[in-house]
């Protein structure tokens, strides 16, 4: 999990390439494998590292981390810092958001963590979409209209992402949100102390400041404007409604207990501001990054003294709270299925609830619900649970727990509300979608984030952005093109090689000559093969040698106490001081990208391998290979630490 304990004592783990006793080549062949029969010489492979591999908006990783750090330089008169903003923003227009609250699948498949720790890939995009709203970064202006006018039914993180690519596309749309805000979960699902409503506004404002994104919000589809009238007026429509249902708890009488709640309707009424307190007991059953959030509200909401109200009336928003003057503690239980190391939040997240004085329950599922004489939950029993494949069973004799309750909240899914659209529902209250997200059957129709799998803020946005190039292939009568098998944003040579005024010449057919020697030609990239799109290079072709053992720096937190925690709504996570991110960048490996290390510089023995020109030198082109010297012996493979060269020129 990315955001695993850290080893305070970051013992380093002894690398070795080969085994004792590998001495002696495996066969014969290999014995005769000597430097003037050698018929295999490096090539540069750029492959795209494990970080990007495993972010499901594609975001470049390591291009914004490489300009942070300094390996790669931004263009004349731009600062690194915008630099690294407009690398980012390619993919996702929310480096401020995701930084704080992305549970970072990258730093999951981050190759160093073999090594020691994963690169704090989070505080760096934090400090890249901070920076950009206190520099008043834009976005490149827009290009000319289109035309064309895209419906989008959502203003949550699907819907802002595919407006936001599509006017990058030359198109305009209409985001219809039923909320008052744009946001969808990033607004009304996540607390304001983990995502700073300015900055989640300044971000939503930088994309609408494109221009041609109309905007309505507090308007249903289905009730206040027909799905009719939107074939008629728009030439597609995009289905990104979020799912803003909650899923019942698998026990007798939840749904008909008054006092039973879904984590949706609760969060929604705390982020709305209609609900300023809740009962004096909350038991939360969950163990996600939701059921984190009902939890850790419940304790800085607090209660009140002699409180008589029905509490599911606030928590759904038929009851609007006032100001209070005056609040008292709630007792605050959350129960797991898992154990507290196996629980899908954020271990960081897990900790902070405990600090803040949440009892956490783990390997315990409900059981019943107790009532009271006059029907209303009085609490809440649990027992002892193992997990078979992905359902628990409970324990045989397993001990079994009375948590006592005033409400009971559900934190265990979600799926969509169909009011008025009744006819979209699948079956499963979600909406069918193909590989390129259109809706099967449904000409013109498309459908991305939540609506079609409830999951990760960052799979929305990507979901977003693919609907939007497809819809961008629809509106232009083009055959949709198969998605490449590693999506999406890569580093690109031959825009580098442009940005630096280094583009290769064009190749005249006509007037070709010998083809041999293309790497003294202008016409051709020496020896450079980009396999970004199909391969994601593995730490077992890493030179993990290379890399000392370093401590991640990590961010801070302001965790309030749980004598602190009643009325504490200020921002938990503190951002990295400049010097910290640019040293954090710098633990990055440069997985399947020169790094400008010069090992295989220092060690080739044939001095075959050498620096680029300095004038003709630019990222993805710092070294290449001479090679009436080259004997093929492989040391510039074995000492490359980040599987850049490959030993393969001449089969």
């Amino acid at each position: 999990m990315s955001t695993a304990q850290h080893d305070p004592k970051l013992q380093a783990r002894t690398f070795r390439r080969y085994k004792d006793g590998d001495h002696e080549w495996d066969s014969m062949h290999d014995k005769i494998f000597v430097g003037d029969t050698s018929h295999k010489c490096p090539t540069y492979v750029h492959k795209t590292p494990p970080c990007q591999g495993s972010c499901p908006s594609g975001e470049d990783v390591r291009g914004w981390l490489q300009i942070v750090r300094g390996i790669e330089k931004p263009p004349a008169g731009m600062s690194m810092q915008e630099y690294a903003f407009r690398r980012s923003t390619t993919a996702n227009p929310f480096p401020s958001m995701m930084g704080r609250v992305c549970p970072a699948p990258c730093q999951t498949g981050c190759n160093r963590n073999d090594v020691d720790d994963f690169v704090g890939i989070n505080a760096v995009e934090q400090y890249i979409g901070d920076t950009a709203i206190e520099q008043g970064f834009k976005f490149d202006p827009a290009p000319a209209l289109s035309g064309k006018k895209v419906a989008i039914i959502g203003g949550g993180p699907a819907g802002l992402s595919a407006a936001y690519q599509l006017r990058r596309l030359g198109h305009a749309s209409t985001i219809f949100e039923k909320l008052p805000e744009l946001g969808g979960m990033f607004r009304y699902g996540i607390p304001g102390y983990r995502v700073p409503r300015d900055k989640l506004g300044a971000e939503i404002q930088r994309i609408l400041d494109l221009g041609d994104i109309e905007v309505r919000c507090n308007t249903n589809i289905g009730q206040d404007i027909t799905v009719e009238q939107l074939e008629q007026d728009y030439d597609a429509v995009l289905w990104a409604m979020g799912c803003w249902t909650g899923r019942d708890l698998f026990v007798d009488k939840f749904a008909e207990t008054p006092n039973c709640v879904t984590a949706v309707d609760f969060l929604q009424a705390f982020n709305l501001g209609t609900m300023k307190y809740t009962a004096p007991r909350v038991v939360c059953v969950g163990g996600g990054d939701t059921s984190i959030d009902v939890v850790s509200v419940s304790r800085r909401i607090g209660t009140v003294a002699n409180y008589h109200e029905k509490p599911e009336d606030a928590a759904t928003g038929k009851l609007i709270h006032g100001e209070v003057a005056e609040k008292v503690p709630a007792t605050v239980t959350l129960t797991t299925l898992f154990a507290l190391d196996q629980m899908t939040a954020a271990e960081h997240e897990v900790q902070d609830a405990l600090k803040e004085g949440v009892t956490i329950l783990t390997q315990v599922m409900p059981k019943e619900i107790v009532f009271g004489a006059d029907g209303r939950a009085i609490g809440l029993k649990v027992v002892e649970c193992v997990m078979k494949g992905n359902l628990p069973q409970a324990c045989e004799g397993g001990k079994e727990t009375l948590i006592e309750a005033d409400i009971i909240v559900s934190a265990i899914g979600q799926y969509g509300r169909f009011d008025g659209v009744e006819a979209w529902n699948n079956g499963k209250n979600l909406i069918n979608h193909n590989a390129f997200y259109q809706v099967p059957g449904k000409e013109g129709h498309f459908a991305a984030g939540d609506i079609v799998r409830p999951h990760l803020l960052t799979t929305a946005i990507g979901q977003g952005a693919i609907a939007a190039e497809t819809i961008h292939q629809y509106l232009n009568a083009r055959e949709i093109q198969k998605r490449p098998k590693v999506d999406k944003h890569h580093f690109d040579l031959m825009r580098k090689l442009q940005e630096v005024g280094l583009e290769p010449k064009s190749f005249d057919t006509s007037k070709a000559e010998d083809m041999r020697g293309t790497s003294d030609m202008n016409y051709a990239v020496h020896n450079y093969e980009d396999r970004s799109k199909s391969t994601i290079v593995q730490s077992k072709e890493l030179f993990l040698g290379h890399f000392k053992a370093e401590a991640r720096h990590t961010r801070t937190e302001d965790v309030p106490t749980s004598e602190q925690v009643l009325g504490h709504f200020a921002e938990r996570m503190n951002a990295l001081a400049e010097a910290d991110v640019i040293a954090e960048a710098k633990r990055c490996m440069s997985c399947g990208m020169c790094f400008e290390c010069d090992n295989c510089v220092i060690f080739c023995p044939q001095d075959a391998v050498y620096r680029v020109p300095k004038k003709q030198a630019t990222l993805g082109r710092y070294v290449a290979t001479d090679y009436a010297r080259c004997i093929g012996c492989h040391i510039c493979a074995d000492v490359c630490p980040t599987g850049y060269i490959e030993m393969g020129m001449g089969e």
